[in-house]
Order: structure tokens, then sequence, then C-alpha cells
């Protein structure tokens, strides 16, 4: 079966901003709500996907969901937390603070002037 076009985009960007290419994991299933593209990465990259309050990611979602509308589908993103995650530390603290995401590591790309 070929792979979709939604899932090779996916795979190419994530890969592209993570310092494990080979940990990324894309796994794609369709049901009557549309498409459901769920990433697994290295815990250590996550910090690198989701970017500073949530700016990458979202990038990332907005452009699937073109990629998606070229197709006539709805397409979603879902991320698995690896284990360890910020959920894991604090599960009954249902608190938005992205102070955890401020704490990545992001000089490898800080001048990248984007």
């Amino acid at each position: 079966m070929a792979e979709h076009q939604d899932q090779v985009f996916i795979e190419f960007v994530i890969k592209a901003i993570v310092n494990h290419p080979d940990k990324v994991k894309v796994t794609r299933t369709v049901d009557e709500r549309g498409v459901l593209i769920t990433l697994d990465v290295e815990p250590t990259d996550i910090g690198y996907v989701i970017g500073r309050r949530g700016n990458t990611v979202r990038a990332i979602r907005t452009l699937l969901k073109v990629v998606g509308a070229k197709n006539n589908a709805l397409v979603n993103l879902k991320i698995n937390e690896p284990e360890g995650g910020r959920r894991h530390r604090s599960e009954d603290s249902h608190s938005t603070s992205s102070s955890s995401l401020d704490d990545v590591d992001t000089s490898a790309i800080d001048d990248l002037g984007i």
C-alpha cells in the first residue's frame, strides 16, 4: 500500500527538526471523523516538535490541514507524550503553563532567523 501524502509530509518535517530522526514513528488511521496522524518521537526531541509556546506544532498542524484539504480530507495530528513526560510528573495538575517548554535547549536552532 502506498504511503499517503499527509503521512509522508509529517514524517519529512518531523525528521528534519529532531535530533533522532531514526526514532520518529508516524502512524496513520482513518475513521468516520477523518484522518488521524499519530506521532511518536524520542523523549528528548519533544521540545523541538512542540516549540516555544506550542508555535512549532501549531504551524505543523496548520500545514497538515492544508495538505489534507488539498486531498479532501480532514487531518488531525496527535503527539504521543513520551514516557516520563510532563503529565506523568504532575497528573493531578491541569495547569496550562508553558514553563517546561521554556526549559528546552533550542540553542541549535536559535540563530536560524526564522
